[in-house]
């Protein structure tokens, strides 16, 4: 079968053929309709991640959506950060136990795109940052988490969502997103956010910073990435006197009921028009330019791989 191949750690994934996959007895096999190029995978194909340098050769995707026995599902593999072949091919062996069965009507190219950061984004606000309706909410960053923050927030009933990214395209998404305020991550966050109730910071950084000040005494700040730096310039003072509360989040720490339930809830919003995320549909033979341009950060959204 036809498969995306990571050769050597640092290199793009390139297609290859390689054998039909052998499912061990509490496995399946998933007829793969629409696999994403995420951050992690890049990222683990690298070799720097923290899950270590992964063997090679091997079939790169963390997720993916595919149909089995005729049924559309939603799946996690741990390609990259472990043993075994991910998402990026015709077919994928998935736990049984770990497939989420997807509701009639579900784009599975949309699903693709929406995926884990999706729930990443669910889980930050609703789980980890306890959003209550009313409150106000400072998203920092417009990529797929991002947008897809804005969007759940605005269903969870948040009151007001300041959303803050650098370019100008990304800016552009955050208001197509729904977001009432946009700005640059150089703004004054007193004064187009004060007293927000709860921040929603993938950057980290000096954005994360300065984006804290706006929190009201209280306030909650739920850091889940680092794009914009591994450390942040904030006091302790700033910490203390405000009494803020920070916390970290990964999707690693989810359960599988938990992130099946939002994935769940994603994929509802999205089948009723109320959740997508800017994504770009390539062939799986054309892996290597998409991989390169997801990395390059030159790709119109987030790339989906159909078959």
């Amino acid at each position: 079968m036809r498969a995306a191949v990571i050769t050597r750690p640092g290199q793009p994934a390139s297609l290859a053929d390689r054998d039909e996959p052998s499912p061990a007895p509490d496995e399946v096999v998933v007829d793969v309709t629409a696999a994403p190029i995420t951050p992690l995978d890049l990222l683990c194909a690298t070799g720097t991640s923290y899950f270590g340098v992964p063997a090679t050769p091997y079939v790169p995707g963390v997720q993916g959506v595919g149909t089995v026995g005729g049924s559309a599902v939603w799946f996690p593999t741990t390609a990259g950060m472990g043993a075994g072949d991910g998402s990026m091919a015709a077919r994928a062996a998935v736990r049984r136990e770990d497939l989420v069965f997807l509701p009639d009507g579900a784009d599975p190219v949309a699903l693709a795109a929406l995926g884990l950061s999706a729930v990443a984004a669910h889980r930050a606000l609703t789980w980890r940052g306890e959003l209550a309706p009313g409150e106000t909410v400072i998203v920092l960053g417009c990529g797929a988490v991002g947008q897809a923050a804005i969007q759940l927030a605005r269903l969870a009933g948040a009151g007001r969502v300041v959303a803050a990214a650098r370019s100008a395209a990304s800016r552009e998404r955050a208001r197509r997103a729904g977001a009432d305020a946009v700005v640059g991550l150089d703004a004054d966050f007193t004064e187009v956010a004060a007293d927000a109730d709860l921040l929603l910071d993938p950057l980290f950084g000096e954005p994360a910073a300065a984006a804290a000040l706006a929190l009201r005494p209280g306030g909650r700040w739920v850091n889940l990435g680092a794009s914009a730096g591994e450390h942040c310039p904030i006091t302790s003072s700033v910490l203390r006197s405000r009494s803020l509360r920070l916390s970290g989040y990964t999707n690693n720490e989810l359960t599988r009921q938990q992130r099946a339930d939002s994935i769940a809830t994603i994929a509802r919003h999205a089948v009723r028009g109320e959740l997508v995320v800017d994504h770009e549909t390539v062939p799986l033979a054309d892996v290597t330019d998409a991989w390169t341009r997801q990395a390059g950060g030159t790709a119109n959204g987030r790339i989906v791989l159909v078959p």
